[in-house]
């Protein structure tokens, strides 16, 4: 088994989703559009994908229904999901932030909080116009972010971390070679594509 299953599995699951013609359109008109348009779509995206895997999430106009108090976000995170079950108070599953701004400073700080939180599994998505933008984006994740965390802390974080950088410069080839996968490796505190 991967290291990284949770991820592959999301990753499959999400692609399907995308694939769905409405959505992929929605999708692709979106990423060039801009930041509101992305925001609402790739929502709509990952709430259908967490309803895929058969997950209970909570995002915004999405409210949750897996804790006792139903929000429509939990702990100003985008969108948490929650495998059913009896617990009333569980760790979520999959937390989620969906980060518009270009500046590369508001993506460190969205994997940061996301780092602060216990779950299965942590993904981060932005987008950038040219891939070369994400490879750089990703050595500066690397090294102020995943950089500035301890072996021991490093090595203590529960579950899987990811980042997906959707590029608009493969448009032509959506969804394929548009999203870039990369996972966060604990043992060497690198994230590397997957």
């Amino acid at each position: 088994m991967s290291d990284f299953a949770l991820t592959q599995q999301w990753r499959d699951a999400f692609m399907q989703t995308v694939q769905q013609h409405e959505l992929a359109a929605r999708l692709k008109t979106a990423s060039r559009q801009g930041k509101r348009d992305w925001t609402a779509v790739m929502t709509t995206t990952i709430i259908h994908t967490c309803t895929t895997l058969g997950w209970q999430a909570a995002a915004k106009g999405y409210k949750g229904i897996s804790l006792p108090v139903a929000r429509s976000e939990y702990l100003s995170v985008d969108v948490m999901a929650f495998r059913p079950g009896p617990d009333k108070w569980k760790f979520p599953t999959a937390v989620l932030e969906l980060e518009n701004q270009p500046d590369d400073n508001y993506i460190a700080y969205t994997l940061w909080k996301l780092l602060c939180l216990q779950a299965d599994l942590r993904l981060v998505y932005c987008y950038r116009p040219q891939a070369e933008m994400g490879r750089d984006l990703m050595h500066k994740l690397s090294e102020e972010v995943v950089g500035a965390l301890r072996p021991e802390q490093r090595l203590a974080l529960v579950g899987e971390t990811a980042v997906v950088i959707g590029s608009n410069a493969a448009a032509e080839t959506f969804p394929y070679g548009f999203f870039r996968w990369w996972v966060l490796e604990k043992n060497v505190g690198r994230l590397r594509p997957l």
